[in-house]
């Protein structure tokens, strides 16, 4: 049994087909043409009528004279029964009064009535340019008005529930407003997206909580560029994800790159191929950036004097500004990556919509945004929770945890030193040898792991900061606190599956984490590993 029947009616050319393919399209209503009905009945009484319009109005009219406007809600029982309690079935169209009150009778308040007018001089101007169809058309709309029934139909927005004018509207807000009238849209706003972000200078292992909590959500949202590399546990060789979500390879989830993300188009191609992912699978907001050779060419001289990846992403951004109408590729530009660009923000509404759950994946960290980090040794883009929200288009009021990611030391890109220039400051810079000492892990094994993701450079390492920890739970309200490399803590935390295995010095530790974010550490990596990570979440 539908839980809604919308009943659609209006002169010819008024747009109640355009009204009701949206429909479809946005809200998977199931439809019932009432053309089509006429033209079932018509065959079973040896009568091939599909093609001209002046038939389908006669037999209409020798429906409704012979079964009272009936033969409308007897075509409809059928559906309403075949379909399950969330439906929403649309008739198209009614269009005497006689029809919609028998189905008023039949389904009481259930059933909304919306009428589409529009002035008669508009209706003859649209019929003139209809597209073919296949029905064949009278020679004028002045014909298609001497049908007594065509006539009258203007008449029933007198006991219709919602009435536009589509001459005021173009049809994007005719069912914006149709859809709102109906109560389709959500009145209010279900706490549905996640976003993991970075609590430092980056590379505090995003990519592997991400791909631990994939499987919990229906879409995986990726920001930024390809200046950020996520590495994941795989069996065998890890994986660098650059521009796809980390949870690809770990869930069925959709995949979506959003509007605000800057892409090489080639890399992005190679990954999705190694991936396997198909473009059912994988959607590419038509407005993300495309970074060009010249881009990525102009960006070297940053390289050295702050320890930028140099790919490109910073120029991409400022040319998409400056820029503006002069020949800025976009991805909708790239032909290889058509068969994957669908609007985002459309594919969100339904996701919303469905109740499903979203996690949006930021990348860099909190130290390294553009407007809250030590400038100049920033990146090109706000890398907070604001920043991923904008970049997304989600709303603030959808999220409902915000996990920050911070490792137990943090670390920055090792500048090539030009100069004796550096990658910015980080508080209290140690070596990898007294993490070593401290750990028990081998110098060698620190230094192996410690390169970054996308240049391969050496890493600087440094004390935890707390007063880094409190701003960036300050810029970002954290719910939960994800804790990284608790190994480099102590190598005893490599064995612990519990919380109360890790050494006290850890919890200790951790206490001290909670007191300052004033948020739980509800997720602990004890090392890159399949069963690594010590989930104490309460959601």
């Amino acid at each position: 049994m539908a839980k809604l029947i919308v009943l659609v009616s209006g002169s010819v050319g008024v747009g109640k087909s355009t009204l009701v393919h949206m429909l479809e399209e946005h809200f998977d209503t199931r439809t019932l043409k009432t053309r089509e009905v006429i033209v079932e009945l018509a065959s079973k009484k040896g009568r091939k009528i599909a093609s001209e319009r002046l038939a389908l109005q006669e037999f209409g009219e020798k429906l409704d004279r012979d079964t009272k406007g009936a033969w409308v809600l007897n075509a409809l029982t059928t559906v309403v029964l075949d379909s399950d309690e969330n439906a929403i079935v649309v008739v198209d169209a009614v269009r005497i009064l006689e029809q919609i009150k028998q189905i008023r009778r039949a389904y009481g308040f259930l059933v909304k009535h919306v009428h589409l007018t529009a002035p008669k001089l508009i209706l003859e101007s649209r019929y003139l340019h209809r597209p073919e169809a296949n029905v064949k058309e009278l020679r004028s709309y002045a014909h298609v008005g001497e049908n007594p029934t065509e006539a009258g139909v203007e008449d029933l927005q007198e006991s219709a529930d919602i009435v536009v004018d589509t001459s005021l509207c173009k049809p994007q807000d005719v069912f914006t407003r149709v859809s709102s009238h109906l109560g389709l849209y959500p009145r209010d706003y279900h706490r549905l997206v996640d976003v993991i972000i970075g609590g430092q200078w980056g590379s505090e292992g995003k990519g592997h909580i991400a791909s631990y909590l994939a499987p919990e959500y229906s879409l995986l949202v990726r920001v930024g560029g390809p200046n950020a590399g996520h590495k994941v546990f795989l069996k065998g060789t890890p994986y660098t994800h650059h521009q796809l979500p980390s949870g690809t390879l770990r869930s069925q989830a959709s995949l979506i790159i959003a509007a605000g993300a800057v892409l090489n188009a080639e890399k992005l191609l190679t990954e999705i191929a190694e991936c396997k992912v198909d473009n059912e699978r994988l959607s590419i907001d038509p407005q993300a950036m495309i970074i060009s050779r010249t881009d990525i060419a102009r960006e070297s001289r940053l390289v050295a004097n702050i320890g930028s990846t140099g790919q490109g992403v910073g120029y991409a951004t400022g040319r998409r500004i400056t820029g503006r109408g002069t020949g800025v590729r976009l991805a909708r530009d790239v032909k290889e990556l058509i068969p994957f660009i669908r609007d985002t923000w459309e594919i969100l509404e339904k996701a919303y919509q469905s109740g499903k759950k979203v996690l949006i994946e930021g990348t860099q960290g909190s130290g390294l945004s553009l407007y809250h980090g030590e400038y100049p040794y920033v990146t090109s883009r706000d890398t907070s929770v604001s920043g991923a929200l904008s970049e997304a288009g989600v709303p603030p009021g959808r999220i409902r945890k915000v996990i920050m990611t911070c490792r137990s030391y943090p670390i920055r890109v090792q500048s090539p030193q030009a100069q004796g220039k550096t990658s910015g400051d980080m508080g209290i810079e140690i070596d990898w040898q007294t993490v070593s000492k401290r750990s028990h892990i081998s110098l060698k094994q620190l230094k192996t792991t410690e390169r970054t993701s996308t240049t391969n450079r050496d890493r600087r390492v440094a004390e935890f900061s707390w007063s880094m920890l409190r701003r960036a739970a300050a810029l970002n309200g954290p719910t939960d606190i994800a804790l990284t490399f608790a190994d480099y803590i102590s190598a005893k935390n490599e064995k612990a599956h519990r919380f109360e295995q890790l050494t006290s010095e850890t919890i200790t530790f951790i206490e001290e984490i909670e007191r300052v974010a004033a948020a739980p550490v509800s997720l602990i990596s004890t090392r890159f590993d399949f069963r690594s990570i010590i989930d104490r979440r309460a959601w």
